[in-house]
């Protein structure tokens, strides 16, 4: 049901019987909407832009020209199921971007956060989660399910292996492929990803002060490239630093691997 004025919708746009529009919402030329969309208050679609499924716009969210959300996956095994796509309020998405809806093989649910911004052409396959102030600079790809922490920072270029998950935090570089799981507030780079050290700059920005940053520092030493075996190094950091917010989010990450496993060890120009 439409509940905006028709101004706001240009002439050659094609709003499906039942999309739900909220106030202010702006849809531009050549814009396409399904009947299952919710656009909600002051959503902009600048122009040339297809939305289907069933998709939810958050307030505010602005999509550049020639994106497309909420399409069917790209997935043999997807037949036609109802599944959705979210996108957080705020967010904006550049032009060629591509968000595909999830999967009943998946979480059914395709999710961007509030406050993101992805760059033009990123790719985001079913099934990802995606959480909030995440930056993607252009030509990311996400495999499907992959999860990105809040506020994490992807590098142009960089592409997720299907099921990777990227901590909260955390920064990879760009042209990175990332087959392994990345820890919060880690940074990593190279043609398959390794682990630089933390991502020191993030966390200053965080507000994170002089004594705690070293405290994160002497526990990501510990766990990345001290001695004996990963597992015991584990044990040994959440003992002496796990009182810290920011190392118990690292440790809570790393008790919850994927299937792929996580980056353990420093690389040889890695920094703690």
């Amino acid at each position: 049901m439409l509940t905006t004025l028709h101004e706001s919708i240009h002439p050659s746009a094609i709003v499906a019987p039942g999309a739900c529009i909220g106030a202010g919402v702006k849809i531009g030329p050549f814009c396409t909407v399904g009947r299952d969309v919710v656009l909600e208050d002051g959503v902009e679609l600048v122009s040339h832009v297809a939305i289907d499924g069933k998709t939810r716009l958050g307030e505010g969210v602005k999509l550049f020209p020639f994106c497309t959300v909420g399409l069917a996956p790209q997935d043999l095994k997807y037949k036609g199921e109802e599944t959705e796509t979210i996108i957080g309020a705020r967010t904006q998405i550049r032009e060629h971007a591509s968000i595909h809806r999830g999967t009943v093989t998946g979480t059914g649910v395709t999710r961007i956060g509030a406050d993101c911004l992805l760059m033009a052409t990123v790719h985001v396959a079913h099934d990802c989660d995606v959480g909030d102030g995440v930056i993607m600079s252009n030509n990311v790809v996400l495999g499907g399910h992959v999860e990105i922490g809040p506020r994490a920072i992807i590098g142009g270029g960089a592409a997720m292996l299907q099921f990777v998950r990227v901590g909260a935090g955390a920064m990879v570089g760009g042209l990175t492929g990332v087959t392994r799981d990345v820890t919060p507030y880690c940074r990593v780079f190279g043609s398959r990803a390794q682990m630089l050290g933390l991502n020191i700059i993030g966390l200053r920005r965080r507000g994170v002060e002089r004594a705690q940053m070293q405290t994160i520092q002497a526990a990501h030493k510990l766990i990345f490239s001290g001695e004996g075996v990963f597992a015991a190094r584990v044990v040994e950091a959440r003992e002496r630093f796990g009182a810290d917010p920011y190392v118990a989010e690292m440790l809570e990450f790393i008790a919850n691997p994927s299937r792929h496993g996580l980056i353990t060890a420093l690389a040889d120009d890695g920094e703690g």
